[in-house]
């Protein structure tokens, strides 16, 4: 008789069905496809793209500030801010585009005494390079706001 079937139980002839296979099959596809292969997969990752398998973390004097990859919370008038909800559809984007970058220029000027000029180099310094010759082209914030404060420290006083 064939276990996946069905068996007789002592009670009077009742068939009962026997799910110990089934059970038995589903907490060994449990155990490899949830546990053994994301550690594997999760393993190869750390040791061939340690920076991107760990977020693209980015870190001033060994300390963490932030991911590139990941939107910051910046709400200073003295930092560039990222695009609001309703121009990324997650609010995770980290970029935002040059012209949104430029519009902001005038307030961070104001905030930090910088030269609205030197500001607008420092934009320019950091266009993403792939989309550089694309019609909307993109600065990361976190990347231009480090630069910030490693190019203005007397104006970044405690971040530096």
């Amino acid at each position: 008789m064939n276990r996946l079937e069905t068996s007789k139980s002592s009670d009077g002839g009742k068939e009962k069905a026997d799910f110990k296979p089934v059970v038995g099959i589903a907490i060994v596809s449990l155990l490899i496809g949830g546990l053994f292969f994301p550690l594997l997969i999760t393993g190869i990752a750390q040791v061939v793209f340690p920076t991107q398998a760990n977020g693209d973390l980015v870190r001033i004097n060994g300390q963490v500030v932030g991911s590139s990859n990941i939107a910051q919370n910046f709400t200073l008038p003295i930092f560039f801010h990222e695009r609001v909800e309703s121009q990324s559809a997650s609010g995770l984007d980290p970029d935002i585009t040059v012209q949104m970058a430029d519009v902001q220029i005038p307030g961070i000027s104001n905030a930090t005494g910088i030269s609205a000029s030197a500001l607008q180099q420092l934009v320019n310094k950091n266009i993403d390079p792939e989309g550089q010759f694309t019609d909307l082209q993109y600065v990361n914030v976190l990347s231009l706001n480090l630069q910030l404060i490693q190019d203005y420290p007397s104006a970044y006083p405690g971040y530096t």
